[in-house]
């Protein structure tokens, strides 16, 4: 073989080996995609399953019959499933499937579900209450792919309590979450959130704004998990030239889902009126410099360790795009957060049937 020839083999070799490298790959990324389709398949049908069971039992069962009837038939019937196809049919769990099929009545609004909900994100919701609050847990665990971890964790914070939406009538949350499920996208109202819980910066009671700024960069993928689905960081202290004066945003973000940048301004103490001509400074510098064209208007949030709740009704900071809310450094015993959360959410409904009546009457 001359030189030439052996180094034309020579070089030729990396490519050869390199092909066949590339297509197992790509086969294997063939069967991985193909096995998690046929799980996914087959978790929704077994869940699908437990629901068409439960509603079976609540329907032909439990329905109208005498209470001790109906034990015994469960009963009866727990102990001949358990005993032809195992422990998941025991009485507890024919149990759970009868509440699946109470809590989630409609077979149409159990079939989008469980193409993303594991039996194990059900029975997370199952303890659920509120069935408004239910079905947003569910909304956003579909929408935003949660763990049955996360869901979990979702609810112990409270997190629908701590929304926007939940301060709204009824008739309105139910609009949002529905319209949630047809349009598959996120507004504002259930992504802001009063208060935010920052207890894992580990802040002392006594802190700098910078300390809380420096805090929130170092833990910033937990402050981007508290804030909601779709935050990007952008910016820390944006410089903004007015007149030749210089203004800082103390932190720029951007939401993919709202499509929207969204200024967060920190505040030691109690929400101050001038706050707002400040946040609608940098909420329309924004809008003319940094929005990118189909963005939504920037939003403003302003954290503040206090709220004086009747100057922000009347400042109607809404209009402007701007979002008031606490911040929690500590984290209160669990019974003094639920208190607190429910009385704020009560707080806030009994103004709003007021001004609704206000509005009525005139």
């Amino acid at each position: 073989m001359s030189k030439r020839n052996s180094l034309t083999t020579a070089s030729a070799t990396p490519a050869l080996h390199k092909e066949p490298r590339a297509l197992l790959a790509d086969l294997r990324q063939l069967i991985e995609q193909a096995r998690q389709a046929a799980i996914a398949s087959v978790n929704a049908g077994m869940t699908l399953m437990y629901w068409r069971i439960g509603q079976r039992i609540r329907t032909e069962v439990l329905g109208g019959r005498r209470a001790g009837y109906g034990e015994e038939i469960v009963a009866t019937l727990s102990r001949q499933l358990a005993s032809d196809y195992g422990r998941g049919f025991e009485e507890k769990n024919l149990r759970r499937m009868v509440q699946f099929a109470e809590v989630f009545p409609s077979e149409q609004i159990v079939v989008p579900l469980v193409r993303h909900l594991s039996w194990t994100h059900f029975l997370a919701l199952l303890p659920v209450k509120d069935p408004l609050a239910r079905d947003f847990y569910a909304q956003m665990c579909q929408l935003e792919s949660w763990s049955v971890r996360t869901l979990r964790e979702r609810i112990g914070s409270l997190l629908y309590e701590r929304t926007a939406v939940s301060r709204q009538p009824d008739v309105l949350i139910r609009q949002e979450i529905d319209e949630l499920q047809r349009q598959n996208s996120t507004e504002p109202a259930l992504l802001l959130k009063d208060p935010y819980v920052l207890d894992f910066l580990g802040l002392q009671d006594r802190h700098l704004e910078k300390d809380l700024e420096d805090a929130i960069l170092r833990e910033l993928e937990s402050f981007l998990l508290e804030l909601g689905a779709g935050f990007s960081f952008v910016a820390r202290q944006r410089r903004i030239q007015l007149d030749n004066d210089d203004f800082y945003i103390d932190l720029l973000f951007y939401n993919r889902k709202l499509r929207r940048l969204v200024a967060i301004e920190l505040k030691l103490g109690e929400f101050r009126a001038e706050y707002k001509g400040q946040m609608e400074l940098y909420l329309r510098w924004l809008a003319r410099h940094d929005q990118e064209p189909g963005d939504a208007p920037p939003l403003g949030i302003i954290l503040c360790t206090g709220k004086k709740q009747e100057q922000i009704e009347l400042l109607e900071l809404d209009k402007s795009g701007i979002h008031v809310a606490e911040y929690l450094t500590v984290l209160p015993p669990r019974e003094v957060f639920e208190q607190k959360i429910h009385g704020a959410l009560v707080a806030a409904r009994a103004r709003l049937d007021g001004r609704l009546a206000d509005n009525q009457s005139d």
